[in-house]
């Protein structure tokens, strides 16, 4: 049902852009990638949190990683990954699948910075097998999304990681 969600908010509001179904599984941001062929980074990964009583969806970079501070800063408050069941519940979409388009529930979409390093991303559209290849900014305009700036810088990401 999700990925007809995902059709049906495209054949409405965009449909010029066409959603990609593979033969193989694009369920994580390295086998997304790896299916489109493009950097980690260009896979933009929607990811389902709750706030005190609030549920929001930030949309991020595949190879960016929240910062609790930035997040609580922005957010008053730490992020909770919400349990599969509940992402599947209020967005409709498979873990894997998760996107901000055809949502079930009217969710706040908010996109990371980290997203700007590319004019081109591939988000999920719905399944743990379908994308798309949309520019950044009509992503975050046709979801009503805001911005902001949650994730580590991948810089620094490096350097920790050393």
């Amino acid at each position: 049902m999700s990925l007809q969600s995902v059709k049906a908010f495209f054949a409405e509001h965009a449909p010029e852009i066409t959603v990609i179904e593979t033969p193989t599984s694009s369920a994580t941001v390295a086998l997304a990638a790896e299916a489109h062929g493009v950097e980690t980074g260009q896979i933009a990964k929607t990811i389902c949190l709750r706030v005190g009583e609030r549920v929001l969806l930030i949309v991020a970079g595949g190879n960016a990683r929240i910062d609790n501070r930035k997040f609580r800063d922005a957010f008053g408050g730490k992020g909770r990954m919400l349990e599969v069941e509940q992402v599947v519940e209020l967005t409709g979409h498979p873990v894997g699948g998760v996107c901000p388009f055809g949502l079930a529930t009217p969710l706040p979409v908010y996109c990371d910075v980290s997203l700007r390093a590319y004019e081109e991303v591939v988000p999920a559209a719905g399944a743990t097998n379908a994308a798309l290849r949309i520019g950044v900014e009509r992503m975050a305009r046709l979801v009503g999304a805001e911005w902001c700036d949650v994730c580590q810088d991948p810089t620094e990401q490096a350097a920790a990681a050393e």
